[in-house]
């Protein structure tokens, strides 16, 4: 027997992306590491995935997301994650939710390359977010201002190592 076919054909543009690859092209320079964005407006307005290239130790302040959930996915080195008061040293192939409304924070913590993958769902302004983050240079400042527009909360310093 042969199995049922649930999904409905479709014909969507081909955005197959070679490894390491951004989705329009473009690497943006966060400082610490590198973004390259898999999944964005254009694609689904349910979805917004990236992948941050990391070639230093370092991360964002704590902060939360008041309208976004987040998934957290390591290819490569070891992440420091914390989310709410737990934390979790995430190894290459590990995964953890961040859901809205949880403070986190994460550091990368290996020498030599890294690169975590994010999902976010909506995507509300984190791609806007990113575009400024890209423009600074930076991984995000600790100005409670800053994130305030792109519907975040800044909680406080960045993990210390």
């Amino acid at each position: 027997m042969e199995p049922m076919n649930t999904f409905p054909e479709m014909s969507l543009p081909s955005s197959l992306l070679a490894d390491r690859r951004d989705r329009f092209g473009i690497i943006r320079d966060l400082g610490i590491s590198t973004l390259t964005y898999k999944v964005a407006r254009p694609d689904s307005t349910e979805l917004f995935i990236a992948e941050n290239l990391m070639h230093a130790k370092g991360g964002p302040p704590r902060h939360m997301h008041l309208t976004q959930d987040e998934w957290f996915f390591v290819r490569e080195g070891e992440f420091l994650m914390e989310l709410g008061e737990n934390r979790h040293l995430l190894k290459a192939g590990d995964s953890i939710w961040g859901p809205r409304g949880v403070p986190h924070a994460w550091s990368y913590i290996s020498d030599g390359p890294g690169s975590i993958m994010f999902v976010f769902n909506p995507p509300a302004k984190i791609e806007a977010f990113f575009e400024e983050l890209a423009r600074l240079k930076s991984p995000a400042p600790s100005d409670p201002e800053f994130w305030r527009p792109f519907e975040m909360e800044f909680v406080g310093p960045p993990l210390q190592l």
